[in-house]
């Protein structure tokens, strides 16, 4: 019974030491280059999309918004034409990390031009630097609102496709 204990608490300590707040230098670097990624964005810069793995996934806010690098390149390339990129500066930015440090994960709250979002985003280490696998945006709703945006989407939604 005691080893069944022991392996079972040697279980839980490892498990625990799968997900680690990530150490100051490290955070210096992701932050610099998610900075970087959303500069590049706010500049209209196909730098931008570099940053994300060949077979990296960005969600965006509106739920048709799931795309490889490729489709989202595709979607985007017009904006980025007519240099109308877009601003999110983060307001906040927790980072987290595997114990070796090969695997990032992130959730930032932005200032942007639909107010404040909220993202998470999984990014993983190569010998180049970083490539972001992952990247969810989303609207921050208020829960006091909540009921309100729900309506209303329901409402846009019941009306059907757009003609």
């Amino acid at each position: 019974m005691k080893r069944l204990i022991l392996a079972f608490c040697l279980f839980l300590s490892s498990f625990a030491a799968v997900a680690e707040t990530a150490d100051a230098a490290l955070t210096k670097q992701v932050n610099a280059f998610v900075d970087g990624w959303h500069d590049d964005a706010a500049n209209s810069r196909m730098a931008y999309f570099d940053k994300i793995a060949k077979d990296g996934v960005y969600i965006g806010t509106d739920k048709t918004e799931l795309w490889n690098r490729e489709e989202f390149k595709a979607y985007a390339k017009p904006y980025f034409d007519r240099k109308k990129g877009w601003a999110m500066k983060p307001i906040r930015r927790n980072v987290y990390s595997t114990p070796d440090k090969h695997i990032v994960w992130f959730d930032e709250l932005l200032d942007t031009s639909m107010g404040v979002c909220q993202a998470t985003g999984v990014i993983h280490r190569t010998p180049t630097g970083f490539e972001i696998e992952h990247y969810q945006l989303s609207m921050a709703v208020p829960n006091d609102v909540s009921k309100s945006v729900t309506k209303t989407i329901k409402e846009f939604e019941a009306k059907g496709p757009a003609k």
